[in-house]
């Protein structure tokens, strides 16, 4: 098991031997980053049934939530080898006249040694999936996964040693004092995954050196019915996006904002589909995953028993405190002063509110920290766009939820509170790159004009950089 308490397991000396092959170039050339994608496939790919097994203890997590895991991670890994090339290629940059002859260009070069904290909600891949874009980017890197999942984080320990030289990858387990002791220390990047709060901290910890962060955190993103859904279909999509892993997802719709004609016939659909898809008894369903441990059980859970007291349960409230698990549950909410309304929630708990129409939904929007992502279904393309021109939020999606992630070229990220810079595809590459400046000249053309006694007019200046 995971030493919460443990000594401190990494020290100055470790990061400065992390930072030397990068020191020394050896990072840098495509074999080198193409073996390094290679070591992680083969990762991937000989542990699937451990992989899955360590996934089902975390989070009894479903075979195939839990396959989704690695194969998005697999897609990352496969966009990467297919346009690393390019990627690393450099860039060239008109030079301006008055400074010809010459040759600018920008080179994408590895930052250094970085470090990855992953979460404990999707343990596996969204821990890993970072180090795709850091080892592509000629990058060595620490891995530090969440202790909230005991069996994946002690799973990555073990296989990571069995894949990559100590010199390239090493992974730090460990409780939150071990994970504020790392982001302290002069890493080259942080990449951190998880809660605001949390977040707030690690910025705080990097900041003492100067460490750029990014920050992939989340928020309360809301989904918008509007008129001209299909309400079967946009009701199945809602029931398994706030299903996928007991609705724990950075990207899980938080809240519903159904226009008031369309409230009751969503309800009865989402009651349709809902027993389609997790049975009479979705306690009992095997298509669904536990809450990650018992603190976050306990919150949800309160949430939902002051819910039942108020009459306000339009859906489901069945709940097993045994075996942590929440069925997905619609709950009526009047404003964004309801407790329900106050944080992410990170559960199969879905507030419902009425409006009126789109204006009133954006405003409320509006009042809100920036969300990770926004749901919009049905309405027309006057709809989308205003919803696109009015809003702010790391991602959105029409018609459909979380399928958005699985894009790869797409960057994922977020904005304000739910979080800062992007990955996936180039975007991960450039977040853990460093784009240098270069400006090549020649000595044969050297004017004396640049030069004190000054003798050229300013005039004349002007027009020569114009």
């Amino acid at each position: 098991m995971v030493q919460a308490n443990a000594a401190y397991p990494f020290t100055e000396t470790d990061l400065d031997r992390l930072r030397q092959p990068v020191l020394e170039g050896i990072t840098r050339p495509e074999a080198w980053r193409r073996e390094q994608l290679q070591r992680l496939r083969e990762l991937v790919t000989q542990h699937e049934p451990e992989i899955l097994e360590a996934l089902r203890h975390d989070l009894a997590k479903p075979d195939l939530e839990g396959m989704a895991e690695v194969v998005t991670l697999l897609q990352e890994l496969k966009l990467a080898e297919r346009r690393l090339r390019t990627w690393m290629r450099p860039r060239r940059v008109r030079v301006p006249l008055v400074q010809q002859p010459g040759r600018a260009e920008l080179i994408r070069e590895p930052l250094g040694c970085v470090l990855l904290i992953g979460p404990w909600n999707l343990p596996f891949s969204l821990t890993l999936w970072p180090l795709v874009s850091a080892l592509a980017a000629g990058n060595t890197a620490v891995i530090k996964p969440s202790e909230h999942a005991p069996a994946t984080a002690e799973l990555i320990e073990r296989l990571v040693p069995e894949h990559f030289p100590d010199h390239v990858v090493q992974v730090v387990n460990g409780d939150g004092a071990v994970a504020a002791q790392l982001v302290r220390q002069r890493f080259d990047h942080i990449f951190f995954t998880g809660g605001g709060q949390i977040g707030a901290k690690v910025l705080e910890g990097a900041a003492a050196n100067l460490t750029p962060v990014t920050l992939e955190l989340g928020g309360k993103n809301p989904a918008i019915v509007l008129p001209g859904a299909d309400l079967s279909i946009t009701a199945r999509r809602l029931v398994w996006g706030k299903g996928f892993n007991a609705g724990q997802a950075c990207i899980a719709p938080d809240h519903l904002l159904v226009q008031s004609d369309l409230r009751t016939p969503l309800l009865h659909a989402v009651a349709e589909e809902r027993l389609k898809l997790y049975g009479s008894n979705p306690l009992e369903s095997e298509s669904l995953a536990c809450l990650i441990h018992d603190r976050h059980y306990g919150r949800l859970e309160a949430l939902l028993q002051e819910a039942k007291d108020d009459g306000r349960v339009l859906l489901g409230g069945e709940c097993d405190p045994i075996r942590r698990r929440i069925a997905p549950t619609l709950i009526a909410v009047q404003d964004e002063k309801d407790p329900l309304m106050a944080d992410e929630l990170f559960g199969p708990l879905l507030p419902v509110l009425e409006i009126n129409d789109l204006n009133e939904a954006i405003q409320r929007i509006q009042k809100q920290d920036k969300p990770l992502a926004l749901y919009l279904f049905g309405g027309n393309d006057r709809d989308q766009e205003l919803v696109l021109n009015s809003t702010h939020s790391g991602g959105v999606c029409f018609n459909d939820v979380l399928m958005q992630c699985g894009v790869p070229d797409l960057p994922f990220g977020g904005v304000g509170a739910s979080g800062m810079g992007a990955h996936h595809g180039e975007a991960g590459f450039k977040t853990f790159s460093h784009e240098r400046s270069v400006l090549r000249r020649p000595f044969w053309l050297d004017l004396p004009q640049r030069y004190p006694p000054y003798t050229l007019k300013p005039e004349t200046f002007r027009r020569l950089l114009s």
